[in-house]
Formats: C-alpha cells, structure tokens, sequence
C-alpha cells in the first residue's frame, strides 16, 4: 500500500502541475526584427517563469513592392519565414498574452489592428474574458510614442475583458532600461540597433505577466 500511495501522490502533483500550467501566446509584429527580439526574450523568461509559450507572429499585409524597397524588411522576412502566424485558436488557448509592436504615429500598426479587428466573435461569446495582458513597443526615438502605442493597445483589452499585467516599478531592470511602467519599449537606430539595455526588463515583465496569469488561473479553478 505505502508503494501505491507514493505513485498516486506522484500522479496527482503531476496532475496538478498540467491544471495549473500557465499558457502563454507572445505575439509580435515586426518588420526589420527589433520586436521578433523582444518577443524572443519574453518567451525565454516565460519559460524560466515555468509556462508553456507559444512564439507567434502577426501576418504580414504590407504591398510586396514596400517589403522589396527596402532589403532589411525583405531580409528579416525571409528570415523568420517558418514562425508560426497567430490565429484565433492561439488566442483561445492562451491565458496570458505579451504584444511586442512597433509604434506608428502613437499608435498599433495596421497589420496588428487588422488582426486585432478579427477578434469580435471571441468578444461577442466572451472567449477573451480574463485573459492576462502586457505589451511591449520601439521606435526610433525615445519620444517616438512607445507609450501611448503601449496604451492603445490596451484600450483593445479593455474591451476584451482582459486583466492588464503592467511592469509598473517592480524590478531595477525597469530603470536600466527607460523606466516605461506600462511596458518595456525601446529605442531603435535606422540600422536595427536597440539603444537601451532591455533584455533583462523584457524578461521580467514576462515573468510578472506569468506570475499574474498564475493567480488568475489557480483562482478560478
């Protein structure tokens, strides 16, 4: 008996750790690979957080003749060619999400936007409810409008019913890179370089939406 309840206690924590697994979509857009980065190192965090990631990219919808004028768009697509497109299932099965957007006059590109526009049915039937949200954004400078392309999105989730898991000032990575309580966002050069040291804050904040997705997810179960 002392050896079948041993194997049962083995199954059932196995058991409870599958229940209680957060599953993480971090999705990105990105035309010449700064937010495929960023999307990369939150996925690395939220792995080492303990979640089950997906790593998902939103369609591309920019004219071919836009994407060939200019060889590091063409370059960088070519290059991540084999990640997979986000689609609504993926949002389904998340509990938690992490955007990383590039802004666009302080505001989501429209590849994101046109994604986003397809999620009403998800919305009508209350599918997006809870679902525990951080976003992240560039530019290419520091007053390019990270933050309010950050809080424009989340006025999406709002919508939604989401839960926002915003950094805030919780870790001194925030600092170090640019100290945005809404996201990690960072600055980029016209050759693709980040300006800011943010690996690490990417990192945190992908851990918190983890941590905050557990919370929500053991407390409705």
């Amino acid at each position: 008996m002392g050896i079948l309840r041993k194997l049962f206690k083995k199954l059932n924590a196995k058991e409870t750790e599958a229940m209680t697994k957060v599953k993480l979509a971090v999705i990105y857009y990105s035309s010449t690979g700064a937010n495929y980065q960023l999307a990369q190192w939150a996925a690395d965090g939220a792995r080492e957080a303990g979640a089950e990631v997906k790593l998902l990219k939103i369609a591309e919808t920019a004219p071919q003749a836009a994407i060939e004028s200019n060889p590091r768009w063409k370059a960088h697509l070519e290059a991540t060619k084999d990640v997979p497109e986000v689609s609504l299932d993926d949002l389904v099965w998340a509990d938690a999400i992490i955007f990383s957007v590039p802004t666009r006059f302080g505001n989501v590109p429209s590849q994101v936007k046109q994604f986003l526009d397809t999620t009403g049915g998800l919305w009508f039937e209350g599918k997006l409810v809870n679902k525990v949200v951080s976003a992240m954004s560039s530019a290419q400078n520091s007053h390019g409008g990270q933050e309010q392309t950050i809080l424009s999105l989340y006025t999406t989730m709002f919508h939604w019913g989401a839960i926002i898991a915003a950094p805030g000032y919780t870790d001194q990575s925030i600092f170090v890179a640019g100290g945005n309580p809404y996201g990690t966002s960072v600055t980029v050069d016209q050759d693709g370089d980040m300006q800011e040291d943010v690996e690490q804050a990417v990192k945190h904040q992908a851990k918190r939406t983890v941590t905050v997705a557990e919370w929500v997810k053991n407390g409705n179960q």
